[in-house]
This record gives C-alpha cells, structure tokens and sequence, in this order.
C-alpha cells in the first residue's frame, strides 16, 4: 500500500512541474488530431486511434496526471468536436482510464503482459462496463442491449491496441525519445 501512496504522491509532484504540463499539451494536440481519424460504426460504436497519445502521458507521468489529463482533453475533444451533447460521465470514464494506465505503467517496467492486463482492465471497466451504461442512461436502449457488441468490439480491439502501446513505446524508448521528455520535463 506504501508503493501505491508513494507512486501517487510522485504523479502529483509531475503535474506541478511546466515541462509536464507543456507535454501534456503536445500529446493533447496530437490526440486531437489523431482522434479525427475515429471510425464511426454504427450509433454506438466508434474505433479510434488518440488513445495511443494519451497513454505515452500516462506512461510518462502516472496515475494523478493521468486522471487529470484524461478528464480535460475529454472535454477539449467535446468542445472542438462535439458528437452528441455532452455527459460527464463519459469524462469520468476518461479520468478513470487514466488512473488505471498511470497506475499499471507509470515508473514500472513495462512489458507485454503488463499492457495486455492494463489494456483488458480498462476495456472491461472504462469500456464495456462504464461506456454502456452510459450509452444506457443517455439513450435508453438497455444496458443488455448494448453490452454484446461492446464487448466484441473491445475484444477484438484488445490485442491490436496492445501490441501498438506496446511496440511504439519501446521503439521509443530505444531510440531515446522518452529519456529527453523525461529530462526536459
């Protein structure tokens, strides 16, 4: 329990820091951009790619900057891009993602297993289980309703999104790029 307490008092130390924030800001940006290439298919559900910008901040600065950072680009992506009016519990959705990547990769070795087990826990908590109840409640089309093509669609999306963390991160980490991020921030 010290190890968590102390993971979460140094993920708040990073967001006191200007370089954090500023690189926060670039991995927004490129989020952003990213997200424009989202697939819609169908009324409820939507392939996308700005994940993989947000995790590299989670990775880099842990579980409390995570939390923050998810919560506000959720809501700069409804403000630049709205789809639908707009329901805190999908911002909430986003900050407990963040939480839960900063918590499995921040300050720890990373590896395949660890980003399967990371990627499957937010799938099924953040995804399956807190995206289709808000669909639920915002649309009312029965939470057992929805639940089955979620969860295929998270399924099958699960080991794709892995091993594109998983690969870019280390090419990243091979070629330095996180150590001069860590340093300048």
């Amino acid at each position: 329990m010290k190890k968590l307490a102390t993971l979460f008092q140094d993920s708040y130390r990073e967001l006191k820091k200007v370089g954090t924030i500023t690189t926060m800001a670039m991995f927004g940006a490129i989020g952003i951009i990213l997200g424009s290439l989202t697939v819609q298919i169908g009324d409820f559900i939507k392939i996308g790619f700005s994940t993989i910008a947000n995790q590299f901040v989670y990775y880099l600065f842990g579980p409390v900057v995570g939390c923050f950072y998810g919560g506000a680009m959720d809501i700069l992506k409804f403000i630049i891009k709205p789809t639908g009016a707009f329901f805190p519990g999908w911002t909430f959705g986003a900050m407990a993602a963040g939480l839960i990547y900063g918590s499995f990769f921040y300050k720890k070795k990373l590896s395949l297993r660890r980003v399967f087990i990371a990627e499957l826990t937010v799938a099924v908590v953040c995804n399956m289980i807190l995206g289709t109840l808000w669909l639920d409640m915002m649309y009312g089309k029965g939470f057992f309703v929805l639940l089955p093509m979620r969860v295929i669609k998270n399924l099958a999306m699960w080991p794709v999104n892995s091993l594109v963390f998983y690969t870019m991160t280390m090419a990243m980490e091979q070629t330095g790029i996180f150590r001069l991020i860590r340093r300048s921030a």
